[in-house]
């Protein structure tokens, strides 16, 4: 992704007196972002931009596009890692989760008082609700047709996706998702050679963490990646087993909120913690809010545990950014300047557009596309979003109505 900047960059750089802030200050501002940031994370980016770069001057544009080029290559939700990042450059590691908790909680209250609608009401027929699964037919397509004009815009990269689509429709299973993706990192690092020479004028990124913290966040994230999978088959407890879903996936989903939705949809319905209408209705739900999509792992902790599944889930879904984040930022300097590591996550991106193109068809196609009348919804929507640019939330609210008027 691109950011785009005006003018020249900012006098003020991210040093000195303009760097630290106060826990309530950096609390307050990002606050403000999760109330009011529609439109998913390149919105979100843009949302960034205005309040921390152009109004509030806690960083400059290329130590901004730097931070952004940053979480584009981690694994996760990329604008809540340019939010942490930000907060831990104004007030450490306590300002990066307040920054967190800011921009994080708005959705995920909203999302968990819905999911207890849902328990709590005889609603699974409801035509409303199945307007919630159509919607998130549109917005999943929305998604597939722009990842893969940036991220597999060429014949190499567009067969990697189709490939990948292919061999996750006749092979279902997480796993083969972690398979597809690792070898597409190694089909890109040596057939998707980085073109045009790298930039080696960009400055520092101005951060207080050490590479010695940076070393113990590596081997904490790898350790749970590793270990908590191998416990289950020891512990064999529904919170553990909690715990670790949400931690894989939110160490492993490449490309953004979007694609967590094949990797949970494979975990989570198969055991029988939820069924695929009220994970695709959650989904659906999620684009009506603002704030991360990665949220939507409260309402699914919410219908599985209740508020304590709610909080485990949440934890769980982000603590691999802040990992990776506070791992990441010391190096960075050094690992953006090395051309294999950029060709590496070009094979992957494409394989992330293969997996979403999968997860389009099944569950989201399959399970809300019964009737002429629902087709005709969704492509109603699919135009709201492509041609009219009308925001998701607008569209979710509009596939509601059309729901309940196709139940009547």
């Amino acid at each position: 992704m691109t950011i785009q900047t005006k003018g020249t960059s900012q006098s003020k750089t991210p040093t000195g007196e303009h760097r630290k802030g106060t826990i309530l200050e950096i609390l307050g501002a990002s606050t403000k972002l999760g109330m009011t940031s529609f439109g998913g994370p390149i919105a979100h980016l843009g949302y960034f931009r205005e309040e921390y770069v152009t109004r509030r001057k806690w960083l400059d544009e290329k130590s901004y596009a730097d931070l952004v080029a940053l979480c584009q290559f981690l694994p996760g939700p990329a604008s809540s890692q340019v939010g942490i990042s930000i907060g831990m450059m104004r007030g450490g590691l306590l300002g990066g989760i307040a920054s967190w908790i800011g921009f994080t909680l708005p959705s995920a209250l909203i999302l968990a008082i819905f999911a207890f609608t849902l328990k709590n009401n005889n609603i699974g027929g409801a035509g409303w609700l199945h307007g919630l699964m159509i919607a998130a037919v549109a917005i999943v397509a929305q998604a597939v047709w722009g990842m893969a004009r940036s991220l597999a815009p060429d014949r190499t990269r567009g067969t990697i996706a189709i490939l990948v689509a292919i061999i996750t429709l006749l092979w279902p299973s997480a796993y083969t998702q972690l398979i597809l993706i690792a070898v597409a990192g190694l089909v890109g690092r040596f057939f998707l050679a980085k073109s045009g020479n790298i930039e080696t004028s960009r400055p520092q990124i101005d951060t207080s963490l050490s590479r010695r913290t940076a070393v113990i966040a590596w081997i904490i994230f790898f350790g749970l990646l590793i270990g908590l999978p191998l416990l289950r088959t020891i512990v064999h407890s529904r919170w553990l087993a909690l715990f670790d879903t949400f931690y894989r996936a939110g160490s492993l989903v490449f490309g953004g909120g979007h694609v967590v939705l094949p990797i949970l949809q494979a975990e989570m319905v198969p055991s029988g913690w939820l069924t695929d209408a009220q994970f695709l209705a959650g989904y659906g739900a999620a684009q009506a809010v603002p704030g991360p999509l990665f949220t939507f792992s409260a309402y699914l902790g919410t219908v599985m545990n209740g508020w304590a599944g709610a909080v485990v889930a949440l934890f769980a879904m982000f603590l691999p950014s802040f990992l990776l984040v506070i791992g990441t930022l010391p190096y960075w300097d050094t690992i953006r300047r090395r051309p294999n590591f950029q060709s590496v996550f070009k094979g992957i991106n494409a394989a992330v557009v293969g997996i979403l193109l999968a997860a389009l068809y099944d569950p989201v196609w399959i399970k809300a596309i019964h009737t002429p009348y629902d087709f005709c919804l969704a492509l109603a929507a699919f135009a709201l979003l492509m041609l009219w640019k009308v925001p998701p939330w607008v569209v979710v609210l509009f596939s509601v109505v059309g729901g309940a008027l196709i139940s009547l």
